[in-house]
């Protein structure tokens, strides 16, 4: 499977609830943001959210600790 299919099949999964809620570290907090999927790299492992203000943030794969 090429990245570009497997990426495909994860934005599917997280986009079929629409809203997710992602657990992150960043700096050694934890951190949570809620919004719906924005973007997804798994070449560069990074996934993006935009929140409910519209902004975009986006996460190291490694960062994450749980979405829902």
């Amino acid at each position: 499977m090429s990245f570009k299919e497997a990426s495909r099949m994860f934005l599917r999964e997280l986009t079929k609830s629409g809203t997710i809620t992602v657990s992150y570290y960043k700096d050694g907090t934890l951190q949570t943001c809620k919004g719906r999927v924005h973007n997804l790299n798994l070449h560069q492992q990074i996934l993006s959210v935009k929140d409910e203000n519209e902004a975009v943030v986006s996460l190291q794969l490694s960062d994450i600790k749980s979405i829902h």
